[in-house]
């Protein structure tokens, strides 16, 4: 049995026995993609393994087509949007992804970017680093109205640590469940509500082809003029020209982003003034990654065993 790990580089450091136990299982091999993977040296890396752990590289028709051993695909982590999952269906591939195991730490990391926002503390981090004292003022994020887009555990983990702060959390999801809603303390809202009236969204949903561009140049001008956006979720959601010319037309305050379009980076949008980036570490704890490694070790074994797999990935329309 040959497996196949693509995972981000510091996973390997943070999770070793992410590859001990996989192999005590079978033949392991390990591939570093954090600075990407041409697309024929990938088809070549997957022409003889039978199960792919992956993080982000794009596991697509052609490279499925190219790995004709391949039985199983297990996403490290909760978005499988990388992962061309009805192609594999149809090719009898099960796909399974870890949803919650790590809300916890983006949710941590929303809060975290949303109250650096508010306050601009990496600015004055680096100001006082130079040398330079200097007092700013900054906003409140206790009793505001934050806006959250989709209400799965990465949305209701912010939605929970938001009753500390008592702000009036809004929800805007096509799957509202009104029992979550109540013990959370969050009110369901259409999307042009949620942007009017938030002084703080956060998008915490996954990407598909329907809600691709969700937050546009038509959502951005909803937004109050002292309103902040954050995004944890995935970059594509967010029309990244439209973001740069609201930021710059004075349009909304500011935006914090762990996630952007392209990965890395190639515009201009990480080094403005009024944004706050970090390079897509909302998931990127030791808790997190354990947790993730041992689902999918756990996985791996009930696929070997015929076992009911758990988290098996069904397409659907999240939000």
């Amino acid at each position: 049995m040959k497996i196949l790990l693509m995972l981000r580089d510091t996973f390997y450091e943070a999770n070793p026995k992410l590859i001990d136990d996989a192999k005590q299982i079978g033949h392991v091999r390990i591939l570093y993609t954090d600075h990407g993977i041409d697309k024929e040296q990938l088809k070549n890396e997957v022409k003889d393994v039978d199960i792919i752990i992956v993080a982000v590289v794009k596991i697509d028709k052609e490279v499925i087509d190219a790995a004709p051993r391949l039985k199983y695909i297990l996403k490290y982590g909760a978005g499988y949007d990388n992962i061309d999952v009805d192609y594999a269906n149809r090719k009898g591939i099960p796909v399974t992804n870890a949803p919650g195991m790590n809300a916890q730490s983006a949710a941590d990391h929303a809060f975290g970017l949303m109250l650096s926002a508010a306050r601009n503390i990496p600015k004055k981090d680096q100001e006082l680093k130079s040398g330079y004292w200097d007092l700013s003022m900054g906003n409140e994020i206790y009793q505001k109205k934050l806006g959250i887009i989709g209400f799965g555990s990465i949305a209701k983990a912010i939605a929970k640590r938001a009753i500390g702060f008592d702000m009036e959390t809004l929800v805007y999801t096509n799957y509202q469940n009104s029992e979550e809603a109540e013990k959370l303390n969050v009110s369901f809202v259409d999307k042009e509500k949620l942007f009017e009236i938030a002084d703080y969204i956060i998008i915490a949903t996954s990407l598909n082809e329907k809600n691709r561009y969700l937050i546009d140049k038509d959502a951005l001008s909803l937004m109050k003029s002292t309103a902040f956006i954050i995004n944890v979720s995935r970059g594509p959601l967010i029309k990244e020209l439209d973001l740069i010319s609201a930021l710059n037309n004075g349009q909304i305050k500011g935006a914090a982003l762990d996630v952007f379009e392209i990965e890395p980076p190639i515009n201009e949008l990480p080094k403005m003034d009024k944004i706050i980036a970090t390079p897509h570490i909302g998931g990127a704890t030791y808790e997190s990654i354990s947790r993730i490694g041992n689902v999918s070790i756990s996985n791996i074994k009930k696929f070997l065993n015929g076992e009911e797999l758990d988290y098996v990935v069904i397409p659907k329309i999240p939000l």
